[in-house]
């Protein structure tokens, strides 16, 4: 009979989860290390919101009762919290190299590709939850799936004064009578006027960070005769990132932190139907979720190991569809080639003002689900071994949702088509 895992330790689950604990957060994931974190009794989350502030405590008669007061513009929300995981098999060979049988350089081997692999699918894990920030934050909302294939949606419930789309005449790109310092300037004074709290974070992709380094009327203002010191662009002339100092604007504007973010995340699925070139626009796959309309879905042969792509029109997440406005000239094979969609965590089009605090209490934070036999809260690693095939498994997974508790401390800019 095969063995399983059990006389290896380097796949006890208490070293895997070592592994996952001490694992940090990659530097260039950002806005989950913006906010906080607490545990959630339950696995239905439960949180109140509230928009305005700077209210002033009653008079009172000496002897007298108090004045009985509530929080203003309350709001109360409810939503089960979100599951990721995956698992990853390792079969009876790699294990048995595990075991140190055969040469010491095997065994290291195999360490190396554990290790890799763990780093990988912790990784994995971390950008969802940053994805479920980035929405947060830049749509107000997100779905996911819960039990019985059915799908739920978070809304946090942000005003649409609080959600601006530019006019075709006002974007920041191309628009003829555009007024980047004014769009900020009425977002800064919406967000304090609303809930008496001062904008620290201008969140944007290097793309929007371009936009305002062209606009003239930034460019005059930082010129060494008005406001600046003639330090906008960099000595070249051009910024590894974008053609201004994000720093530079920043102090023009008053705002204490500019994040220029443009990591990304890609998501991919598998062909479940055959491609035929020049023809199938409606493409199967084996997880049609994440994947958005506008986006560019790049096709892969792995055999040949070539790719094409095509601009995604529509998507049916329960028919499991993904159709493309033009058919792609090659051809491509169910169950060995596959399809993926990169996609910036920051949109390229938009900007988002934020006031991080309210009366020195942070406006959102994450709520760690339990879950597991015993309850466990947060990222877990586990393993579990199968007799035919001989594999063990090693699974990463976590619950929870981020909750957002002062809905007009953001302020989301659409400054682009």
């Amino acid at each position: 009979m095969p063995r399983g895992s059990s006389d290896i330790p380097t796949l006890k689950n208490k070293v895997l989860q070592k592994f996952v604990t001490k694992f940090t957060t990659p530097p260039e994931l950002i806005l989950m290390n913006l906010f906080g974190e607490s545990n959630s009794p339950s696995s239905t989350i439960k949180w109140e919101s509230q928009t305005g502030f700077r209210g002033l405590a009653p008079f009172g008669v000496p002897g007298g009762a108090s004045e009985r007061t509530a929080p203003l513009g309350i709001a109360q929300h409810e939503a089960e919290a979100a599951e990721w995981k995956e698992k990853m098999p390792f079969d009876e060979e790699f294990l048995n190299n595990l075991r140190q049988e055969g040469t010491t350089e095997t065994y290291l081997s195999a360490e190396r590709r554990i290790a890799r692999e763990l780093t990988s699918m912790t990784a994995r894990s971390l950008r969802r939850k940053e994805w479920m920030f980035a929405k947060m934050l830049f749509n107000g909302s997100f779905s996911y799936d819960v039990k019985g294939g059915l799908k739920a949606t978070v809304d946090y419930g942000i005003t649409s004064d609080h959600q601006v789309t530019l006019a075709a005449d006002d974007r920041w790109s191309t628009g003829t009578s555009r007024d980047i310092l004014g769009d900020i300037m009425t977002g800064k004074r919406l967000i304090n006027t609303d809930c008496g709290s001062k904008v620290t974070h201008l969140i944007i992709s290097s793309q929007v960070l371009e936009y305002m380094g062209h606009d003239p009327d930034i460019q005059t203002l930082l010129q060494p005769i008005a406001f600046g010191r003639g330090d906008l662009l960099n000595s070249s002339g051009i910024n590894n990132l974008a053609l201004a100092n994000a720093s530079i604007i920043g102090g023009l504007l008053d705002i204490p932190n500019i994040v220029v973010y443009d990591e990304q995340y890609e998501v991919r699925a598998y062909l479940t139907a055959v491609v035929t070139g020049s023809s199938t626009t409606v493409i199967s796959v084996d997880d049609a979720s994440d994947f958005e309309t506008g986006e560019s879905l790049k096709f892969t042969d792995v055999s040949a190991g070539t790719d094409e792509s095509q601009t995604i029109s529509s998507i049916d997440v329960e028919a499991g569809t993904i159709t493309v406005d033009t058919a792609p000239t090659a051809s491509f094979r169910a169950g060995e080639d596959y399809v993926t969609m990169t996609r910036y965590f920051v949109p390229q089009n938009m900007a988002v003002l934020m006031a991080s605090t309210v009366e020195n209490q942070q406006i959102a934070e994450f709520k760690a689900a339990p879950f597991g036999i015993p309850r466990h809260f947060g990222m877990k690693a586990d393993s579990h071994d199968f007799w035919d095939p001989a594999v063990t498994e090693v699974r990463i997974q976590d619950k929870g949702l981020p909750i957002l508790y002062q809905r007009d401390a953001v302020y989301q800019l659409t400054v682009a088509a």
